[in-house]
């Protein structure tokens, strides 16, 4: 009786959960994709036009482009951004004055307003008169990029300030990794005369393990479904130089009314991410028999 009562107790606390998820993404999802086989304007019913949407997605020379931008500015910001998180982690782990500030003052970035970091990013990304290329031009390069009003520089930049604002929370997490790794390891190996290169390597780096693959699989995760940063910074553009699938979805959604053919993007988006996962979840278990 008291373990059905303690069970009760346990399922009325996740309950709560459970249904804002149930209404609030299971649900919508369910929807887009029963929708993704739907042609709907929302000003006329809808019209079941089977994979029709799909079909459309090989003729669709923006969603080609969409999904190049897309898988561009993951294989940019992932890595950049674990390698500077645990750089940082690894920095701000030592005992020294003004740890906990530079800690919070990196940290400061990601809790920042999103809309205020791009546009202030915008105005040192200036081609004329931002700060950053006046720095370029300083140090003796005569024709820095044009960034975000440029084609080729224009991802680039995104990338710079999704690293800046990114790293400092991946930063917290591999801190506290860190913080968790038994000081006696690292005793034991100067003992043995290890230098701090094979400490890193030998001790920090596999003990990180569950860490660098959790921090993989959210960052993943959230480059491939980036798109204020996207529409606050370059709307796309120029061109559609950073134009990315979420972005393209939002378009053909709310600007075009086509919201069978945006909900049919939405599911090959979602399986993209799946498909990705599961190899990271994969690729996981060799690197730790590796280690």
């Amino acid at each position: 009786m008291r373990e059905r009562k303690n069970t009760l107790i346990a399922y009325s606390f996740i309950l709560p959960n459970f249904l804002g998820f149930f209404i609030f993404t299971f649900l919508p999802v369910l929807a887009s994709l029963v929708l993704s086989f739907m042609e709907w304007d929302t000003a006329h019913p809808a019209i079941f036009v089977g994979l029709d949407n799909f079909k459309k997605m090989f003729t669709d020379s923006t969603f080609k482009i969409s999904l190049f931008n897309t898988a561009y500015y993951a294989v940019g910001t992932v890595p950049l951004t674990m390698v500077a998180s645990l750089s940082l982690a690894l920095i701000l782990n030592r005992k020294m004055k003004g740890t906990n500030f530079f800690r919070s003052l990196f940290f400061f970035p990601h809790i920042a307003s999103l809309v205020a970091i791009a546009v202030i990013w915008n105005l040192l990304f200036n081609p004329t008169m931002g700060p950053v290329n006046e720095i370029l031009r300083f140090i003796g390069i005569e024709n820095p990029p044009g960034w975000t009003s440029s084609v080729d520089w224009a991802m680039p930049a995104i990338i710079i300030v999704s690293v800046w604002k990114s790293m400092g929370y991946y930063m917290i997490l591999y801190l506290a990794a860190l913080q968790g790794i038994p000081g006696s390891l690292y005793e034991a190996a100067r003992v043995d005369g290890a230098t701090g290169w094979q400490r890193l390597r030998y001790i920090t780096i596999p003990m990180l393990t569950p860490t660098t693959f959790f921090v993989s699989i959210m960052l993943t995760i959230s480059c491939f479904k980036v798109f204020d940063l996207i529409a606050v910074m370059t709307d796309g553009g120029p061109g559609r130089a950073t134009n990315v699938l979420v972005y393209h979805i939002y378009n053909k959604a709310f600007i075009d009314y086509q919201f069978g053919y945006s909900s049919a993007i939405a599911m090959v988006l979602f399986v993209i991410v799946l498909t990705i996962t599961v190899l990271q979840f994969r690729a996981e278990k060799k690197w730790v028999n590796y280690m």
